[in-house]
C-alpha cells in the first residue's frame, strides 16, 4: 500500500507541475520512476496488440524464451538457456532456465510455452477467444509446439522460416502465466502476469500504468522499486511537464522541443534504429487506384523540407519501405523520390486526376509517429500546391488505429503511419502482400496487390542463407518503389529525455523501454 501510495502522490505531482513548477527533486518520491508516454495502452496482454507505445510496457513486465542483446538486434538466451535447431531448419529445440516463477507464484515450464503458442495459433484453444491477436503472423509457420519434458520445448515449423528466432525475441513473443489468463480471460490484458524484473501494481485508465519491483526475480533485481507510465498525449505538455519535473523520463521528445532539454538538469538520448515514417495511400479505389496519381504523390511531397524544418533533422528521406538499419538487407541503389512538382503535374493530368478530393487520416500522437500533425499539415500543403484538394481528419491515437487498420475502403485515401521492425520480413509481409489484406487478418491497409512481391517475400522468409534474402529483399525494395503504394517519407532517430536523477537508461535499436538497469535517485 505504501508503494501505491507514493505513486498516486508522483502522479498528483505531476498534475499541478503545470500550475507549481517546483524542482524535479521537491516533485517524484525517490525510488520511483516517473515515465511520460504518448498514449494510453490498448492492453497489456502481449499478443493483442501491436505498439511500441504498449511494449514499452510490457517487455518491463513479461519475458520471451530469447531478447535482444542489449544495444543491438542479435538474438540471445532469456528464459531458455540455449537452443538447437534442425539441418533442414525446421525443428527448433529450446532448453528452458530452471527455476523461473510467473509473478502469481506458478511454474514457468514447457507447459507453459507451449500454452501460449497454442492460445495464439490454435483456433480451437479454450483461451483462444481472449485474442484477438494481430501479430500471429509472426508464428504462422509454426505447425506444432510440444514440451518434450518440463525443462524442454521444440517447435515443429511446416517450413524454413529465417525470421523465426528474432520474431520471439519480439514483444509479441512475450510469455504469460497459463494460469493467469485462464482466470483473468478477455481482461486478462488489464491484470498481466509475467516473469519479469518487475510486475503490474494497478492500471488507473487515462492516469497511469504502474508496476512495480519483482522481489522474486530470477535474475538481478529492477534498480528501481516502482516505475509509473503516464499517457500524456499532448506533446506540448509532455515537455512542459518535463520541465516542470512532473516526469522523470519522456519518450518521443518533439524535434522542436529539444533545444529545451541542454542544460545540466536534463540529459538527452538518441539511438538509431529500424524505423519507416510512410503514408498508406488506397490503392483499392479512388485516386490512388491509379499507379501514376501514387507517383504523382511521392513526387510533390517535400520530404527533405519535412524532414529539416518539421523534423529539424532529427530523420533521414526515406528511398522505400526497408529501413537503412538493416545494413545487410537495404537496397542501397534506391534513391529517394525527388520532390519535383512539375512532374507530379504531368503524372496527374496523364491519369486524369487533376483537382481530385483526397481524404486523410492524421493521427495526434503515436508509437514512432514524429510530429504527425505538423507533417500532416505540411503534407497537404504540398499536395494543394499540384492541385490536389486533401481534406485532413485527426484522430486520437487508438481511435487512429481502429480507423485505419481495418482499411481505408470506403473511408480514406490516405494515412499516416509508423513502424519499428525487427527484421526485413517483417513489414512487408504483414503490409504489402496481398493476403495481408485487412478481411486476411493482416495490416495491408491500402490494398495494395503485386504477385511479384508476394512471391519474394514468400521465398525471402524461408531463405536459410542471408545473402540470397537479402538479393530477394532488394528486389522487393525497387518493385515497391516503383509501385508506390506509400508515400516513403522518413526514417527516425528515437530519442528521449530524462533529468539528472536518472542514471544508467540506454535506448535500444529494437525501440523497446528497457528500465530494468535503470537507477532513480
Amino acid at each position: 500500500m505504501k508503494l501505491l501510495n507514493w505513486t498516486r502522490r508522483g502522479v498528483l505531482a505531476g498534475a499541478v507541475a503545470l500550475a507549481m513548477p517546483l524542482s524535479a527533486s521537491a516533485q517524484t518520491p525517490e525510488g520511483v520512476l516517473i515515465v511520460g508516454q504518448i498514449a494510453e495502452p490498448k492492453s497489456l496482454d502481449p499478443a493483442a496488440v501491436t505498439a511500441v507505445n504498449d511494449f514499452r510496457i510490457l517487455v518491463n513486465l513479461y519475458e520471451g524464451l530469447v531478447r535482444y542483446k542489449p544495444g543491438t538486434l542479435e538474438v540471445e538466451p532469456q528464459l531458455a538457456t540455449d537452443w538447437q535447431i534442425s539441418e533442414d531448419g525446421t525443428e527448433y529445440t529450446f532448453t528452458l532456465r530452471d527455476g523461473v516463477t510467473f509473478h502469481d507464484g506458478t511454474p514457468f515450464n514447457a507447459e507453459a510455452v507451449k500454452f501460449n503458442f497454442d492460445r495464439m495459433l490454435d483456433e480451437s484453444h479454450p483461451f483462444h477467444d481472449t485474442g484477438p491477436f494481430p501479430l500471429a503472423f509472426f508464428f504462422s509457420a509454426v505447425q506444432e509446439t510440444e514440451a518434450v519434458d518440463d525443462l524442454t520445448v521444440k517447435f515443429t515449423l511446416n517450413e524454413p522460416y529465417a525470421p523465426f528466432l528474432s520474431n520471439l525475441a519480439y514483444p509479441t513473443g512475450l510469455l504469460v502465466s497459463p494460469p493467469a489468463v485462464e482466470a483473468g480471460g478477455a481482461d486478462f490484458g488489464r491484470n498481466p502476469v509475467g516473469t519479469g524484473p518487475f510486475k503490474f501494481a494497478e492500471w488507473r485508465s487515462n492516469e497511469a500504468v504502474v508496476v512495480e519491483r519483482n522481489p522474486e526475480y530470477w535474475g538481478d533485481p529492477a534498480g528501481t522499486q516502482a516505475v509509473v507510465f503516464r499517457p500524456i498525449t499532448d506533446a506540448n505538455t509532455r515537455v512542459a511537464e518535463m520541465l516542470a519535473g512532473g516526469i522523470d523520463m519522456m519518450v518521443e521528445v518533439p524535434p522542436t522541443a529539444l533545444g529545451q532539454f541542454q542544460g545540466d538538469e536534463f540529459r538527452v538520448v538518441e539511438q538509431a534504429g529500424p524505423h519507416v515514417w510512410f503514408l498508406i495511400l488506397n490503392a483499392k479505389e479512388g485516386p490512388f487506384a491509379d499507379k501514376r496519381v501514387r507517383q504523382a504523390a511521392n513526387y510533390a511531397i517535400n520530404k527533405e523540407a519535412i524532414v529539416d524544418d518539421v523534423l529539424e533533422g532529427t530523420a533521414a528521406v526515406a528511398a522505400g519501405p526497408t529501413p537503412p538499419a538493416f545494413a545487410w538487407a537495404y537496397n542501397a541503389d534506391l534513391d529517394p523520390y525527388p520532390y519535383d512538382p512539375a512532374r507530379a503535374r504531368e503524372l496527374l493530368a496523364e491519369a486524369g486526376a487533376e483537382g481530385a478530393s483526397l481524404t486523410f487520416y492524421v493521427t495526434e500522437g503515436g508509437s514512432g509517429m514524429l510530429d504527425p500533425i505538423a507533417m500532416g499539415t505540411a503534407i497537404q500543403a504540398d499536395l494543394a500546391a499540384v492541385g490536389l484538394d486533401v481534406k485532413i481528419e485527426t484522430y486520437e491515437w487508438n481511435t487512429f488505429l481502429g480507423e485505419v487498420n481495418p482499411g481505408l475502403e470506403g473511408k480514406a485515401d490516405m494515412a499516416e503511419m509508423a513502424w519499428m521492425t525487427n527484421d526485413p520480413d517483417t513489414l512487408p509481409y504483414l503490409a504489402l502482400r496481398t493476403d495481408a489484406w485487412p478481411d486476411k487478418g493482416g495490416f495491408n491497409s491500402g490494398y495494395y496487390s503485386n504477385p511479384e512481391v508476394d512471391a519474394l517475400l514468400e521465398e525471402a522468409r524461408t531463405a536459410t542463407d542471408q545473402g540470397k534474402r537479402a538479393e530477394l529483399y532488394q528486389k522487393m525494395q525497387k518493385i515497391v518503389q516503383e509501385d508506390a503504394p506509400w508515400v516513403f517519407v522518413a526514417h527516425w532517430k528515437q530519442n528521449a529525455v530524462t533529468n539528472d536523477r536518472v542514471e544508467s537508461f540506454s535506448l535500444e535499436p529494437s525501440f523497446l523501454l528497457q528500465l530494468a538497469d535503470v537507477v532513480k535517485n
